[in-house]
């Protein structure tokens, strides 16, 4: 016999309905509803009748092999025999993250596509994948932060099943998962969540509508589900972090927050479960807060992604300022961002036409995600284009060369190492014809703050637009995708091998404005870019001895005691010793040249 519940407090009544038969549930204090039956068998079908309406999908359904709108399924957790009891995930101090969505990165755009990919991702180098939402959505293809059924996997993607064979892959291939979830609303297509309870509060509006109910009447029960949601994905599929969606859109005002309680309830799950978990945030907000301990009053989340760094890399690199890059563009800010990991830490911002943020300079750099590229940052332009469309190689070099020599946790969107061609937009594939016009039209509005035309958009409804954003996997073997592929690998590789290059001590940082370049000294490492058109003489150490690691074209590099010649828009990683130099005044490059 199994006992099903369901939190339904606005009901009079509430049924059971499973086997062509409605199993009258018997009400519990606090609007909770049960019924004990040995009917409830991994495999059946089930939903529930609330005062005799038509059958609705369990709130916290596990699976829903028929879409968002249909019968829920029972999945018996305990059936999946799990071989990873000796996998620990790397701290994000020696993480390097690679972002996908499971149904653009590989041709079956699925949980076994991915599966596929791993020997890839291992010879690449990163410690972790960090999948986009594959929270059950409406339709069969998405970016999954509109899910409505957050308890069950998307089944396009491969259902429940499908996700723990990929996790348990990563893991025996020495790779964590870190999954990224929405708990700042649900989507507007297919929910039935306010049929059953105050989910949803107006005391917060949201940019998609109604706020979660955090902090309003009845919230407790709110609070546990997603509180029990993240428990499932860290105990059932043995994720090893969360990346909690646009979190300063999570408003809660009551004494312990929502995400305070979040890291509490992963901190006990570490000691119960044996193994370390990671609870990374995205926000707007600037604020050091999200990471601080809760003894200092903040929430005690391990790690924020940090838009300031890779907003002043893509203004430097493409000219572009439009919308928000309007308060970015210059290699003071790039300086600004490396040694203090926020540029906007209380300084006037002409985008927001107030000031912004706090100072997060006296935490340690893995608590701050550092990109180039991520799937914000390409999808919501109009076109999709990534910055292998905007900017030529020697650019995206120094970009990766930036990123991933960075005292940050640097993370990879996919594709981005081989320069892909193939764009990232948007897509979804809503049933509800008058919410598909709205999020078309609402796109084209959105891009004219950058000067994009309503042409330029594409329609987020269109198959094709979708079919464009997969991957071209028989790039990575073609020029020029080979060559930045092949120094994507040899960054890595180094940033594993040199200790200096973790995340962690901020860099020492030069730069001049006029000249365009900049030297981040990271310990014994130093990274040196050209910007500019034209060659330029950078200052080094006076007197240090150093060899060439890493440059970024085939060209020699003059070495001399007080200077290097760099070519434009190229990047050269050199070792440095603290011993007096001794020998000619001009080295070159002492090992082979990387590509």
């Amino acid at each position: 016999m199994t006992v099903v519940s369901v939190w339904a407090p606005r009901a009079r009544s509430v049924a059971l309905v499973i086997g062509g038969r409605a199993l009258e549930m018997q009400a519990l204090p606090g609007g909770w509803w049960q019924v004990e039956t040995a009917l409830a068998e991994h495999g059946v079908d089930y939903a529930f009748s609330l005062d005799g309406g038509a059958p609705l999908p369990d709130p916290r359904s596990p699976w829903q092999p028929y879409g968002v709108q249909a019968f829920s399924r029972f999945f018996d957790h305990a059936r999946f025999v799990w071989h990873d009891e000796g996998w620990r995930q790397p701290p994000l101090g020696a993480a390097i993250l690679y972002e996908l969505h499971v149904g653009t990165f590989t041709p079956e755009g699925s949980f076994d596509g991915v599966v596929r990919k791993l020997d890839y991702l291992k010879d690449l180098g990163v410690s972790h994948i960090e999948l986009m939402p594959v929270n059950s959505f409406s339709g069969g293809r998405g970016w999954g932060y509109d899910g409505v059924a957050l308890y069950a996997p998307q089944e396009a993607y491969g259902g429940p099943e499908g996700l723990k064979r990929l996790v348990e892959a990563c893991h025996l291939a020495g790779i964590g998962v870190i999954l990224d979830v929405v708990y700042n609303h649900f989507g507007p297509e297919g929910s039935h969540l306010e049929a059953f309870g105050p989910y949803l509060s107006e005391l917060h509006p949201v940019p998609w509508g109604k706020a979660v109910n955090f902090d309003g009447p009845d919230s407790d029960a709110v609070r546990a589900f997603f509180l029990g949601n993240a428990r499932m994905w860290f105990e059932d599929y043995h994720v090893d972090g969360l990346r909690l969606d646009a979190v300063h859109a999570i408003l809660d005002t009551s004494a312990l927050h929502i995400l305070e309680e979040l890291a509490r309830e992963a901190a006990l799950l570490e000691n119960t479960m044996g193994r370390q978990l990671c609870l990374i945030a995205e926000s707007a907000l600037n604020d050091p807060r999200l990471v601080r301990s809760p003894e200092a009053g903040g929430y005690g989340l391990d790690a924020q992604w940090s838009d300031d760094l890779h907003h002043a890399l893509h203004t430097l690199l493409t000219g572009e300022q439009d919308g928000y890059y309007v308060d970015f563009g210059s290699l003071g800010d790039l300086a600004k961002a490396l040694t203090s990991g926020f540029i906007y830490d209380g300084r006037y911002s002409r985008y927001r036409r107030r000031r912004h943020g706090r100072p997060f300079a006296s935490f340690p750099g893995h608590r701050l995600l550092a990109y180039s590229q991520n799937h914000d940052q390409v999808g919501n332009r109009a076109r999709g284009e990534r910055l292998s469309r905007i900017v030529g190689i020697g650019r995206l070099k120094i970009a990766a060369a930036l990123v991933l020599t960075s005292p940050f946790t640097p993370l990879i969107f996919q594709g981005e190492e081989w320069g892909a061609s193939t764009p990232f937009q948007y897509f979804t594939d809503h049933q509800d014809k008058d919410l598909a016009r709205a999020v078309r039209e609402g796109r084209r509005k959105e891009f004219a703050a950058f000067g994009w035309e309503p042409e330029d958009v594409p329609d987020p409804q269109d198959f094709a637009t979708f079919e464009r954003s997969r991957l071209d996997w028989g790039e990575i073997s073609k020029t020029p995708h080979d060559e930045l592929l092949a120094w994507h690998r040899s960054l890595i590789a180094l940033r594993r091998s040199e200790p200096d290059l973790r995340a962690g001590a901020r860099p020492g940082v030069s730069f001049s404005e006029e000249e365009g370049w900049l030297s981040v000294r990271r310990g014994n490492v130093l990274v040196l870019c050209n910007l500019g058109a034209a060659a330029r003489r950078i200052p080094l150490p006076s007197g240090a001895p150093r060899y060439v690691l890493l440059a970024s074209c085939s060209s020699d590099v003059q070495l001399s005691v007080a200077d290097a010649t760099l070519m434009p828009e190229t990047v050269v990683v050199l070792k440095i010793f603290n011993e007096t130099a001794a020998g000619s005044a001009t080295d070159r490059c002492r090992t082979p040249w990387r590509r």
